[in-house]
Order: structure tokens, then sequence, then C-alpha cells
């Protein structure tokens, strides 16, 4: 799910077979860790989604200064989401079993090629700007509302991007169901708008599987 040929995500894979306890076990609260100034109608509006589709209970965690260490200007002043998602994973409280990040800074990351090679043209793609990342599995995901529009639009791509992430952090691959909120939107805001904000029938079973 992307915007302005920006990706949705870059998942970090970890294997399906790692999935952590905490994840396997889904007996927990997720996080909501605010990054910066955020509008707290957008985090009613994610844990309200994450009850109704993952059934999760939410807590909103003390706001978190963006962190400098994840600070980058090589086109413009952008968050590295790659260092979020880690600095978000080893800040997790213990009673927390996915922290989800949400921000309105405008987050990137670098995204290679098969051969692990930045793709080309690199002026592009080294410092690509991005809506979330998510570790898959894992523990920790972020998305940004920077590229997201308002008003009503905006609404509805927080809800699928939120959930998508979620789902990955939940293990769920990309999904080849273009209605599927899990799709892969291969860089267009078009699929981001076209898919619906649930989860298919086969995706819904694989999570109810875990």
């Amino acid at each position: 799910m992307r915007f302005y040929l920006m990706p949705l995500l870059l998942l970090l894979f970890y294997g399906c077979n790692n999935v952590p306890r905490e994840v396997q076990q889904r007996k927990y609260q997720v996080g909501i860790q605010p990054i910066g100034n955020v509008n707290s109608e957008q985090i009613e509006l994610i844990q309200n989604a994450l009850k109704d589709e993952y059934g999760f209970e939410t807590v909103v965690l003390p706001v978190m200064a963006p962190p400098q260490r994840a600070f980058i200007n090589v086109k413009s002043a952008r968050y590295r989401a790659d260092t979020l998602i880690r600095i978000l994973r080893d800040s997790r409280p213990d009673s927390i079993g996915i922290i989800f990040g949400l921000t309105n800074k405008d987050i990137s990351i670098t995204k290679y090629g098969a051969k692990g090679e930045i793709k080309k043209p690199q002026s592009t793609y080294k410092d690509f700007g991005i809506f979330g990342l998510g570790f898959k599995p894992g523990t920790s995901s972020v998305v940004s509302v920077y590229r997201l529009g308002k008003g009503k639009t905006l609404r509805s791509r927080l809800k699928k991007i939120a959930l998508h992430e979620i789902g990955h952090n939940l293990g769920l691959k990309h999904c080849p169901d273009k209605s599927c909120l899990m799709t892969d939107a291969v860089e267009s805001i078009g699929t981001v708008d076209a898919a619906k904000e649930t989860l298919c029938e086969n995706c819904k079973a694989k999570i109810q599987k875990k």
C-alpha cells in the first residue's frame, strides 16, 4: 500500500517459523506508541480497528519524542522506519505483545533488489518514503500519516495500513486477493483505496490457526 510511488512497507523477513511467543499466544494488549505530535482521533480509530478485526485490546503509551538516531536528511527530513521498528521492539514493555508506532513524521527505507543491491535508480530508492513498516513476523511496526491525505480518505487509508502492518506482525504474507487488506500495494495508492478494510476469509483462517 503506497502513495506517490511510495511503498507501504519493506518487510524484514525473519521466517514464519520464528513467530515470537508473545505473538503466537495472542493473549496480550497491543501498545499504541505515539511518536511526536499525534492526533488522538487517529489513535482511537486504530484502537477500534484492532478490536474489530483482530479482537485486540489496546493501551496508549506515553508519547515518545522522534528518536534522533532514526533521523535522516537525504532528500528531505525523514525518519528511518527500519530504525524506528527496532527501537520500538527494544523498548516494548513486557505486558505488551505488539507495539505499534504512529507518527506524523515522514518515514523512509532503502529499497533493495533480489540480489541485495539498492534498486535503480538509486536516487529514488536509497531513501524511499513509505507509509509504514513492520517485522514479519514480529512485535513492532510503525505507520506514518504524513502521506495519507486528509479527512475521510486519511482515516480509511490509516485503518487499512495499520491492520496490514499488524497482520504482518502476526505472520501474514501479502495476499493475492486484491480486495484483501493484506494485498501488496505494488507502489500504487489506488491499490490501497481499492482494498477492503478487512481480511479475506483465507487470511482470517490463517490468523485463527495461530
